[in-house]
């Protein structure tokens, strides 16, 4: 366990990125107002600074296991905590699709806005809409990150990859990146990283910083052409290419022993 001094040394540390990331975002503000140009690549570029320097905050050991792509695809990856969003957004210039609530939260929400992330709300009809920005937004060569499991898990299990926002990767011919992150501490599952149901980002900070570095691995595996597919077999495809580096193989469900025909006495 760290000394309380140094956990808030370490906390101020991560302040002092956010308050690097505010500076640069209140920059793209000002360009806007100005009219000068700010494409989605600048802003990418931009995000991906931010992230580098926001990962190498944290109290992890961040080991990538595959190459990054080189095309623009749609990453599809297990979600754990608030963290996965700057470890991955360090890897290569990213764009991510969050929930509508994050556009309001304090600070952060302005920095995604500004970093060029989309929002969706829940089940509020305009799951079209934003299909359509993911499409235009992979048309237009910007890689983008969504979680297909709608929320975060402990990282002891993964939840059903939905498929419904697949179709902008087939709208756009783009191949999708299934991305498994597990999260370790002493080679066993880690019970710190994880950012779910009423936690809060104080609270999860304090706990991380309370103790020594955690490892992380970043498995980019295989992608998977979407050319020709349905989005329901894709979301089936990735979920058990990120199931089967975590967890291994799934198992089959046992096949039913055909009876045999009764025979007359």
């Amino acid at each position: 366990m760290m000394s309380r001094l140094r956990v808030y040394a370490r906390i101020a540390r991560v302040l002092l990125v956010v308050a690097l990331g505010l500076s640069m975002a209140a920059l793209f503000g000002l360009f806007e107002r100005m009219g000068l140009a700010n494409s989605m690549v600048r802003r990418q570029r931009w995000s991906r600074f931010f992230m580098t320097r926001l990962s190498n905050a944290l109290p992890f050991r961040v080991t990538v296991h595959g190459d990054v792509p080189q095309r623009p695809m749609l990453w599809v990856s297990n979600h754990v905590s608030w963290t996965d969003i700057p470890l991955l957004g360090m890897l290569t210039p990213l764009s991510f699709l969050s929930k509508a609530e994050v556009r309001t939260w304090p600070v952060a929400g302005w920095l995604a806005a500004k970093a060029g992330s989309l929002f969706i709300r829940r089940g509020a009809g305009d799951s079209q809409l934003v299909r359509k920005q993911m499409s235009r937004h992979l048309e237009h060569q910007h890689p983008l990150v969504i979680f297909p499991e709608g929320t975060t898990t402990d990282g002891r299990s993964l939840r059903t990859f939905h498929g419904r926002l697949l179709s902008a990767a087939i709208d756009a011919d783009v191949a999708l990146q299934p991305v498994a992150i597990r999260y370790l501490r002493d080679g066993q599952i880690d019970t710190l990283a994880p950012f779910i149901g009423d936690d809060d980002l104080l609270s999860h900070l304090m706990r991380l910083f309370a103790n020594d570095q955690g490892d992380v691995h970043i498995h980019l595996l295989k992608p998977i052409a979407c050319h020709g597919q349905e989005r329901a077999a894709l979301a089936f495809a990735a979920q058990q290419a990120v199931q089967r580096v975590l967890f291994g193989e799934v198992p089959k469900p046992a096949q039913p022993v055909p009876s045999r025909p009764a025979i007359a006495a």
